[in-house]
This record gives C-alpha cells, structure tokens and sequence, in this order.
C-alpha cells in the first residue's frame, strides 16, 4: 500500500500510523491509537514499580564487651530485618583503648552469624575499616514450595 493511503487510511479512522520495522521491504506499518498505547506502557510500568521489592540496609551497632542480653535483643533484631528481606551491617565499634582487643570484636560478630545463620548469609567478612569491624549479611532467597496461590 503506498504511504499516503495508508496515511489517509488512518485518519478516516481516526488512528495514527506506526512504523513496525523499518528496515524490512516494504516496511511494515500499524494503525494504532499512540496516546492509549503510551498510556498503558506507561501503567504497566507503573505497575511493574510498585511490585519491585526495595531491600534496605539495617544497621546493628554493637560494642566489643555488649553483655549477653543486649546480643541477644540485637541478634533478634537482625533475625526479623532479615526476615523482612532487609540487609543488615553488623558493626561493632571499638572506642578509645578498645581498638586492641579487635578479636572480641570478631568474636562477636561470628555470634551474632551463628544465631542467624539460618535465615542468612554473609556478604562481607568482618574487616576493619578505621575503628570499627563491619560484616555485611544478606536475606537467603526462600526456596518456593511449588504452590501458587
């Protein structure tokens, strides 16, 4: 079909003309409502965005003498924001004269590891950076138990 038919096609049919593959022979064209067309890309993107899951990083800060309680109220903590699909930073600090004792920090860290070993898995050993030891922890993927709902 020649292109000004095809254009006139369009019009009386209140569409517009949109190229498909240009580089075809002949090419090949659609009569399409472009506006509807762009707003429902533009919905499905939408849509597509409000489904995306967005993972944030928790922090739990911790001390290299933290007493047994405060652990365990913070390795709660980490077990619940990695159950929520969040990542957690695992910092312990050391201040002033503390800084020599770097493997109680260590120590610490592997604790908490071994409390949520579970539900995670370690993205970053503990390293030191300038007075804190920093270990990286993120949510293990679910295995899915083939149900749909």
């Amino acid at each position: 079909m020649l292109i000004q038919e095809a254009i006139r096609l369009a019009e009386n049919r209140g569409f517009d003309l949109i190229e498909i593959s240009p580089n075809a022979n002949p090419p090949v064209c659609k009569l399409l409502d472009y506006g509807k067309y762009r707003y429902e890309q533009m919905k499905k993107e939408k849509l597509q965005r409000k489904h995306q899951q967005q993972t944030q990083v928790k922090e739990i800060r911790l001390h290299p003498n933290t007493d047994d309680h405060d652990f365990e109220y913070k390795a709660r903590h980490a077990r619940r924001f990695l159950e929520e699909g969040n990542k957690v930073k695992a910092t312990v600090i050391f201040k002033g004269r503390e800084i020599t004792y770097k493997d109680q920090g260590e120590e610490i860290l592997q604790r908490l590891l071994e409390k949520v070993e579970d539900v995670t898995k370690v993205e970053q050993k503990p390293k030191m950076e300038g007075r804190s030891m920093i270990m990286m922890l993120a949510p293990e993927k679910k295995k899915g138990t083939g149900k749909k709902n």
